[in-house]
């Protein structure tokens, strides 16, 4: 290996849908975080990982910083919150704006405490007029002191490669983590639980998704075919019917979009079976939380 290879660790935080995910899957090229235009869409810390010539960033996105409601909320933002030392480089997202609100002078209030390098990324510059960010950036470099500034839009791939290399300028040198086939650490389960949780997402009304997790139940492979069975949980026994739609149309619609990204994953053909069970108050239950992937001493 050169003397030239550099090997760390980055982390991606910001308000809830700002484009973490979004951002995150583009830079290492494959979908491991669900997207969606609702917020807290990411609840765990999901480690992704880029190499390149240069080097290897290993990506840590993070639960967006809010002001937590239950207990899924204090573990998401305490994630979130300990991930700050423990990288080479932070990377915070703001969206294209010259209002800096509540949420966002809590987070610049974190970033003041540690001496890690900073690096601002302005996200969705293609909603704006070229000319408007200049302003935007001259905002945010009067609160704080960041080592780079960078423009970009997650989902054009808008000067993402600048923003690589801004990366790993402040990199260590050193061995490679993972092997160049690596892209996550996330178990296979919990990647397919989390896509079919953004189809749920994208396709149910805004007081649900929220209160719905999903779990695999099993993976069973055959030859060209991996058969899966996977429940949704829900809330409220309201929620669940909605889940389910008239005649099992809601969840067969889940099924069928999830199902394409899941193929993509594993790389074979998918027999998925989706089920839904009331679970009161699970976000609030720390046995629970465990069971669905969220273990509460991470946001500790």
């Amino acid at each position: 290996m050169s003397e030239q290879y550099k090997a760390g660790f980055a982390t991606l935080i910001g308000r809830p849908n700002v484009g973490k995910s979004t951002l995150m899957n583009h830079l290492i090229g494959q979908k491991i975080a669900i997207t969606s235009n609702k917020p807290q869409t990411t609840r765990n810390r999901i480690q992704t990982v880029y190499t390149g010539e240069e080097g290897q960033i290993v990506f840590l996105d993070t639960p967006g910083i809010h002001k937590a409601k239950n207990k899924l909320g204090d573990y998401m933002v305490g994630v979130a919150q300990r991930t700050l030392s423990e990288v080479d480089v932070i990377l915070w997202l703001v969206e294209p704006t010259n209002y800096i609100g509540a949420g966002e002078q809590y987070i610049i209030e974190q970033l003041k405490k540690t001496k890690t390098p900073k690096i601002l990324v302005i996200n969705k510059v293609d909603t704006v007029k070229k000319s408007e960010i200049l302003g935007f950036i001259d905002t945010y470099r009067k609160q704080l002191d960041f080592e780079e500034i960078v423009p970009v839009s997650a989902l054009k791939g808008t000067n993402t490669d600048t923003l690589l290399s801004c990366i790993f300028k402040y990199l260590p040198y050193g061995e490679a983590f993972y092997d160049e086939d690596t892209v996550t650490d996330q178990p296979m389960r919990q990647i397919v639980s989390e896509l079919i949780r953004e189809k749920a997402l994208r396709l149910l009304s805004d007081e649900i998704p929220h209160g719905i997790a999903v779990s695999v139940d099993s993976m069973k492979y055959r030859e060209n075919i991996v058969d899966i069975d996977a429940t949704i949980v829900c809330e409220r026994d309201s929620h669940k019917g909605i889940i389910i739609g008239k005649g099992g149309s809601m969840l067969k619609k889940i099924g069928m979009q999830a199902r394409p990204d899941i193929e993509d994953l594993v790389e074979m053909q998918v027999n998925l079976q989706l089920w839904v069970k009331v679970k009161k108050d699970w976000r609030d239950s720390d046995f629970l939380m465990k069971n669905f992937g969220y273990n509460p001493k991470d946001g500790k």
